[in-house]
C-alpha cells in the first residue's frame, strides 16, 4: 500500500470521434503537494482530470490511488475513494443554507425512515469544519448560500470536499473572477489543506498564483505532457515555452 505518490496516472490515451485528445499523458501527485496543471485551451487538461474522476472513460493507461489501481465508473465512485473535484462553474443552490450545501445528499434523518433532516447535527458538523479552518468569523452554518460572495462560495465548496475526507482535491480555476484580497483567503485555506497532508491539483491559467503557490507545475501541450517544473525552475518563460510546444 502507498508509496511516494498518492495519485498516479500513466499512459493515458483518449480520443473523441477519432480525434486524439490525450496521448500517453501522465500525472504523479505527492501527499500534501500543490500541483499546478497548465496548458493552452484544448490541450487536454480537463479531459485528464475527468478521466481521473471517472467522468470520462480512458482508452488506455491506468490510474493508481494510494498504491492501488482504480477504474472509477462515476464521479461518485471517485469521491467515495477520496478524490473530489471542484468545477470552475460553481452551482450552489441559493436557498440552501451553508450546512445543507456542504452535506447535500448526506443528510442524516432525525428518525430513520422519516423525511425529517437533523438540521441541528448538520449545523454542528459544519460549524466544526468552519472552526477548524478559521472561517467561522464570517461564515455561519445557517447562512443562505445566496448571501455569500463568490469567494465564500468557493471556500464552502472546498470545505464540502474536505467533509468527504478527500485525499486529493482537484480545483479548476479556483480564483478566476475573484478579487485580490479574497484570493488570499482561498490561498490560505489551500495552504492549510496541504499542510494537513491533502494533495491539491490546481488547474489554472493565472501565472502569479501558479508561480507563488505550486510545489510543481505540469504543462500539457496537444494531449501530451510537455514538461514538469519544480517551483525553483518555473518561470513565465519556461511555462510558456512548454505550453506552446517549445523545448
Amino acid at each position: 500500500m502507498g508509496g511516494k505518490y498518492i495519485l498516479e496516472a500513466t499512459g493515458i490515451d483518449k480520443a473523441f470521434s477519432g480525434v486524439t485528445v490525450l496521448k500517453g499523458a501522465e500525472l504523479c501527485i505527492e501527499p500534501g503537494e500543490l500541483h499546478a496543471l497548465m496548458g493552452e485551451n484544448g490541450a487536454g487538461k480537463s479531459t485528464l482530470m475527468k478521466i481521473i474522476m471517472g467522468i470520462y472513460t480512458k482508452d488506455a493507461g491506468k490510474v493508481i490511488l494510494d498504491g492501488q489501481e482504480v477504474d472509477f465508473k462515476s464521479a461518485r465512485e471517485a469521491l467515495d475513494a477520496g478524490i473530489s473535484m471542484i468545477h470552475q462553474e460553481l452551482s450552489p443552490i441559493p436557498e440552501m443554507t451553508v450546512a445543507e450545501n456542504v452535506f447535500l445528499g448526506r443528510e442524516q434523518k432525525k428518525i430513520k425512515g422519516l423525511p425529517f433532516v437533523d438540521k441541528k447535527l448538520l449545523n454542528k458538523k459544519t460549524q466544526e469544519l468552519l472552526v477548524e479552518y478559521e472561517l467561522d468569523q464570517y461564515i455561519k452554518p445557517t447562512m443562505k448560500m445566496k448571501n455569500l460572495n463568490i469567494a465564500q462560495i468557493q471556500m464552502m465548496e472546498i470545505i464540502k470536499a474536505v467533509s468527504y475526507n478527500s485525499k486529493v482535491i482537484i480545483m479548476d480555476e479556483p480564483t478566476r473572477g475573484i478579487d485580490i484580497g479574497a484570493k488570499r483567503d482561498i490561498y490560505d485555506l489551500m495552504n492549510e489543506l496541504t499542510n494537513d497532508g491533502v494533495s491539491i491539483i490546481m488547474v489554472s491559467s493565472e501565472l502569479p498564483e501558479v508561480l507563488g503557490m505550486s510545489d510543481r507545475v505540469m504543462v500539457i501541450h496537444e494531449g501530451r505532457v510537455a514538461g514538469i517544473l519544480d517551483r525553483s525552475d518555473a518561470t513565465p518563460e519556461s511555462i510558456m515555452t512548454l505550453a506552446t510546444g517549445g523545448q
